[in-house]
Parts: C-alpha cells; sequence; structure tokens
C-alpha cells in the first residue's frame, strides 16, 4: 500500500492524504489551505485524477480538512464520503458557508478587474457544487468496525477536538499478515469543555501524528478562564469593548458554555455578548443537536431549566446589524469569525476597534503563518485590514489555554496508549514545531519517526 502526503505537510492546513493500494485508491481529509499563498495553492490543478479516487475519509469538518470536497467533487469525484453524524451536518452548514464567501469574495474582485481591464475572477468553488456534496456523504457511529470491500477495515474514535471529531483507524491486508495504520485527525486536549476527551488506539504499525502544538504546553484552564475573566473586567473599567475571533465551530460554543457558567457562578455579570456569525448561529444548532457527543458535565448543563439566566446573548445576523455593533462603544463581548482574521466580519470590527486603546482583542486559539490574527500577536503597530492601514493600539491577550488542540504533553500521553512500536508519520505542524516534535517522539519512546514533505511517498 502506498501512502502519499498531498497536504497537512510541515504546515498546519490543508490536510489531504492519499491512500492507494491494488484494490482501492482513498484519501483521508481534503482540506482547503489557508495563510500565505492560499489562492494559488487551493486552485493548483489535484496531484491525482478526482475520478479515479474510491472513497474520501474526513476526520472533522473545519475547513482545513474538508474545505476540498466541492470542488473534487465538480471535478469528477464520484464516490463516497465517509465521516460521523455530527461531522455530516457540521459540513453541510461549513462548507454552504465557504462557498457563499467565495461567490461574494470572487464577485467584489471581478468588478474591480474590470475596472483594470483584467478579466472576471470565479470562485474555487460555488453553492451549486456543494449541493452535489451533501448526497455522497455516508455516517457511521463511533467505535464500530466497518468494511470497504474484501481488503480494508475502518473504525472512527472519538478524537475530543471538536462536535463529531475522529481518529481514524484503518485495517489493511499486506499480503498474508493484516496491518493497521492510525490517522490521528486533530487530537483535543483532555477537559474540553462540552465534548468528551479523546480516546486513542492501543496499536498500530503506522501513524500519521497529528503536532500542532508539538513544541508547547497550554496554560491550565481554570489560569485560562482566570485571564479571560480578569481581559473582560479590565476592558469595561477602561470603557471598551471585547472582541473575540473565534472559529465557529468549536471555539465559540466552547466560549459560550464558559461565559455563560462564568456569569452562573457570579464571577461576571449579564453582560451583553454579540455573537456575530450566522455560520456559528448555525453550528451552535448543530451542538444541540448531538448530546451524544457531549461529556457528563455538559449534559447536566444543557438539561438543566436555568439556560436563560446567564449571559444576554444576541444573535447578530445581517450586514446591517452587524455594523450597527460598530456604534456601541463600551460594555459588550463580540465573539465574530474568521477565528485568525482572514475572512468573516471580524475584519471589519477590527478595522472600526482595532485602533481604539479602551478596547481588547482577546485571541483564543492557533494563528496560522501569515494570517492577519497572526500578525497581530506577534506585535505588528500597524497591519493592513480590507485595503487600510489600522493602528494596533488596543490591549491584545492570547490564551492558548482555550485551544480545542492537544499540547505536546497530552500528544505525547496520546502516543503513549500504544502498546507496541508504530512507525510514525509527523504531520499537521510548522516545519520546526513537526521536526522538533519528531525528535521528542524519538527521544521518548524510540519510534521510528518521519517528518515528510509535501508529495513524499513511503510504501507500507
Amino acid at each position: 500500500m502506498k501512502l502519499r502526503f498531498l497536504g497537512g505537510a510541515r504546515t498546519v492546513t490543508g490536510s489531504c492524504f492519499y491512500i492507494e493500494s491494488d484494490q482501492i485508491k482513498f484519501l483521508v481529509d481534503c482540506g482547503l489551505y489557508q495563510g500565505e499563498d492560499s489562492e494559488e495553492i487551493n486552485r493548483a490543478a489535484f496531484e491525482f485524477s478526482p475520478e479515479e479516487i474510491d472513497y474520501i475519509f474526513i476526520t472533522h469538518s473545519h475547513m482545513d480538512h474538508s474545505g476540498m470536497l466541492p470542488r473534487i467533487v465538480k471535478e469528477g469525484f464520484s464516490g463516497r464520503i465517509i465521516t460521523t453524524p455530527a461531522t455530516k451536518d457540521l459540513l453541510e452548514i461549513m462548507l454552504y458557508d465557504s462557498a457563499q464567501v467565495q461567490e461574494h469574495d470572487s464577485a467584489w474582485l471581478t468588478k474591480k478587474a474590470e475596472r483594470a481591464g483584467k478579466p472576471p475572477v470565479y470562485p474555487i468553488y460555488t453553492s451549486e457544487d456543494v449541493k452535489n456534496v451533501i448526497p455522497l456523504i455516508d455516517v457511521v457511529p463511533y467505535d464500530k468496525i466497518f468494511s470497504l470491500g474484501q481488503s480494508i477495515k475502518y473504525k472512527f474514535l472519538d478524537a475530543g477536538h471538536i462536535l463529531g471529531s475522529g481518529t481514524l483507524e484503518i485495517w489493511f491486508q499486506d499480503k498474508e499478515k493484516e496491518k493497521k495504520i492510525v490517522f490521528s485527525g486533530d487530537i483535543g486536549k483532555k477537559a474540553n469543555p462540552i465534548i468528551r476527551d479523546p480516546s486513542a488506539p492501543i496499536e498500530a504499525d503506522y501513524i500519521v501524528m497529528e503536532s500542532t502544538y508539538g513544541n508547547r504546553q497550554h496554560k491550565p484552564m481554570n489560569e485560562s478562564i482566570d485571564e479571560l475573566v480578569n481581559a473582560i473586567k479590565i476592558t469595561f473599567k477602561r470603557g471598551g469593548n471585547v472582541y473575540i475571533p473565534a472559529f465557529a465551530v468549536g471555539r465559540t460554543q466552547d466560549l459560550l458554555y464558559i461565559l455563560n457558567n462564568l456569569v452562573r457562578e457570579k464571577r461576571l455579570y449579564r453582560m451583553n455578548v454579540y455573537l456575530d456569525s450566522p455560520l456559528a448561529e448555525e453550528a451552535t444548532k448543530v451542538y444541540l443537536a448531538h448530546p451524544e457527543c457531549f461529556d457528563e458535565e455538559a449534559l447536566k448543563f444543557f438539561q438543566s431549566n436555568d439556560l436563560n439566566s446567564a449571559v444576554k446573548l444576541h444573535f447578530v445576523q445581517t450586514v446591517q446589524e452587524s455594523m450597527a455593533l460598530n456604534k456601541i462603544k463600551s460594555g459588550i463581548i463580540v465573539i465574530a469569525g474568521s477565528g485568525m482574521c482572514e475572512g468573516g466580519r471580524i475584519r471589519h470590527h477590527l478595522k472600526h476597534n482595532l485602533w481604539r486603546r479602551e478596547c481588547s482583542i482577546v485571541f483564543v486559539g492557533f494563528q496560522g503563518k501569515g494570517t492577519l490574527g497572526r500578525k497581530i500577536v506577534d506585535g505588528l503597530k500597524i497591519v493592513n485590514i480590507l485595503g487600510e492601514e489600522i493602528a494596533v493600539n488596543a490591549k491584545i491577550y492570547t490564551i492558548n489555554g482555550f485551544s480545542a488542540h492537544a499540547d505536546q504533553t497530552e500528544l505525547l500521553q496520546w502516543l503513549g496508549c500504544f502498546k507496541n512500536s508504530p512507525e510514525v508519520f509527523v504531520v499537521h505542524g510548522e516545519e520546526e514545531t513537526a521536526i522538533s516534535f519528531g525528535e521528542t517522539i524519538k527521544e521518548k519512546f524510540g519510534f521510528k519517526v518521519n517528518v515528510p514533505e509535501k508529495q513524499d511517498e513511503y510504501i507500507l
């Protein structure tokens, strides 16, 4: 069996792994690339023939793992897409949102191009392309083994990253011996709000292992919550607002859960929280529809009758309603996408408020290289937002304890569950991180470790 790394190699984005045997060809994840040169990379020709792919496994719904599905279907894929029930529900809303953003942006860029006498700009895919994806999706539950023909078996385990996220185990025949490869997916940290802790397999011949935070530790959750409370109180005392760039799926729901608990515990008063993301609102509804993914604490919380005695939550629907928020100068929290500030309504809020010294921007997730969020976190004093130079005067907080990713210790604990000595392929980490995490694995476990580059191919 051949394994080729087509994305997510020495980078944290665009995950795509190609597997080929004599009988079958399939992908694990099919993600959009985000960050520098993303437009060029996402429009480049596929390094395989889409019509020859039999199956695509999706480990979770984040766009860097699933966002190229409409394009691959558009270009000839007609096989089956396999994932968990919650991921399917999230994929539907997230892919439509991605298409609508592209359609809007390409229309704006086309007008600009026409004025310069240049050709029109087309979206990578449209809402119609997304419509053709949904009927191809099959769902399977966690912890149950299924077969693809005679030669392949597979099972999803709960990865504990976001709702529906999975670690994928695949068994295949190598001559007369059965072997197993595990794709970790994005591994969640323990004690994430709402969802269960990650599960880990206990043996494998090969592991394709994420390394997002393979070189650092998170703050404990209680310290991160204390820091969030402090940031909110200080900002309101200064007469400003708190702006939180957050991923629509996962981080937003965790934050709302935490803020509600803080009000119930009387650590914060019943403040106004504006969720300025139609996608996040839809995703929150999907979360509520899948209590089978919740941990015990979250189940008790959502089953209580006290849901309305916490934050004053406002769902912001229209662009006009979003723009009107910039007239409120103090005392509110605005949660908006995108999480890395590359798109969505957060850009407009930053344009109008990043220069205001009384305001605060609270980053609660990973910021990829080249993104606007990373530039702000790295301390740039002036950034370009929507074509305008904006001074970074607001107070910047980076609270990494809210990350949905396991840190180095938890990644090593996950690996420590394996009772044999698998060969490890380190992926989904920035180059320096992936290389150093590979060295850490060698030192701690003595496993054979590879840190593949894009297009590297291995015979399993």
